[in-house]
């Protein structure tokens, strides 16, 4: 059996779109019909009607057996084209991709289920969609069931279902069926905290097995906890292939790099912050709630230090609202330093750094966004996603009333 589970080789794909809305009447259509015969005899060009999108140009990788690949990029990227050409949904204009082994793909919520069907007929027919046989999946249903945790309402159509709901079922089917290669895209971030650290627990089984992962998302720090190696697309292109935290780190700077107001620094510029970079205790991008972390200043200075001063960070949510504010005093110059956090109280989410410099009230240097990074929900059980933007750890406690106190009316 190959080493290799997939292969891609200079993989394109082109569309064609409208520049404009496309004909709707008998005129429109004579028009575009014209220009494409005018085309042809190179009077003139059908691109004033039409042009060609590259959402790929060249990709070229490969994933070894029972490896996790992870795919980063902004919208628009081509990710979720990739897995498409890769599930054989849709043909690729240039180049062949090379699949070894029974594909199962989740690309989307509901993926291969039928909404008038219940659950339970829809996992029979995704099985057999996978070629299994019935016998085959029947000794793995309460597994997926159980796994899924939709046993009371497996019986009731999935139209009745929530998002989150049908992730859960549909990706307890396509990681329970003995998938060689797995297409997930996005999916895991429907559900909740409970249900992605069960889903991340049966990914790195499946890999110790010997099966092949490709897994897109865009929480960077769940990519960097489950991969070892992940890609990044830029316009259709592979622009950075490596380590899952280099490649992570890669497409965080990119972004930063976009933003020139975000970098841009104020104040003198004696002393400068180069850099700062966000890492959990074990040096990694893989940064969870609650969790210690370390943030490493770099410093750049034009000399020596010829009195105090105070080095802040500011630590925002992506719409610039300040959460935490972290300072220290220098009275010597250092070129790196170290803050280190012992419980990060953010909630699940992407946040951003900013990092100022004064000395004696005076602004030395200033720059709103310098550094950027995701936490994801600690994997304990119960844990759920809160619409507020730090978690406290805290507890409470109901003492009971004394018949004194009951008494009097007073609570002393």
């Amino acid at each position: 059996m190959s080493e290799i589970a997939i292969r891609v080789r200079d993989l394109e794909k082109r569309y064609r779109v409208w520049t404009h809305a496309p004909p709707t009447n008998i005129k429109e259509r004579l028009a575009v019909a014209g220009a494409a015969i005018g085309a042809r005899l190179r009077i003139a060009g059908e691109a004033q009607f039409r042009q060609e999108v590259h959402a790929l140009r060249g990709v070229s990788f490969d994933v070894r057996r029972g490896e996790v690949l992870g795919v980063i990029g902004r919208n628009g990227a081509g990710k979720s084209t990739l897995l498409s050409i890769l599930a054989r949904i849709t043909e690729p204009t240039g180049g062949y991709a090379e699949l070894h082994g029974r594909v199962s793909s989740l690309l989307e919520v509901g993926t291969g289920f039928h909404p008038e069907l219940s659950g339970r007929d829809n996992v029979f027919l995704n099985g057999a969609i996978l070629g299994m046989a019935r016998s085959e999946t029947a000794r793995k249903f309460d597994e997926i069931v159980e796994f899924s945790g939709v046993r009371e309402f497996i019986d009731i159509p999935v139209k009745r279902y929530s998002s989150g709901m049908q992730v859960r079922l549909a990706f307890a089917v396509a990681a329970h069926l003995d998938p060689e290669i797995l297409l997930l895209d996005e999916v895991l971030a429907v559900g909740d905290a409970q249900f992605m650290a069960r889903s991340h627990a049966r990914v790195k089984e499946m890999t110790s097995n010997g099966r092949t992962v490709l897994f897109v998302s865009h929480d960077v720090s769940a990519v960097a906890r489950l991969c070892r190696r992940a890609i990044l697309l830029e316009h259709g292109r592979v622009v950075y292939e490596g380590p899952a935290g280099e490649t992570v780190e890669a497409y965080l700077a990119a972004n930063r790099a976009d933003d020139p107001a975000a970098g841009a620094h104020a104040g003198s510029g004696a002393l400068r912050v180069r850099r700062v970079v966000v890492s959990s205790v074990d040096g990694s991008a893989d940064i969870r709630s609650g969790d210690p972390a370390t943030f490493t200043v770099d410093l750049d200075s034009e000399g020596a230090l010829s009195e105090p001063t105070r080095v802040t960070l500011a630590i925002k949510t992506s719409d610039g609202a300040e959460l935490i504010r972290l300072a220290t005093q220098l009275t010597d110059w250092l070129p790196s330093l170290e803050c280190a956090v012992e419980s990060l109280p953010l909630n699940a989410g992407t946040y951003v750094v900013g990092a100022s410099i004064e000395q004696d009230g005076r602004l030395i240097d200033e720059v709103a966004s310098i550094a950027e990074f995701s936490v994801s929900l600690a994997a304990v059980s119960g844990t759920a996603k809160s619409p507020a933007p730090v978690v406290v750890n805290h507890s409470w406690s109901v003492e009971p009333i004394s018949s004194a106190v009951a008494e009097t009316g007073r609570v002393r």
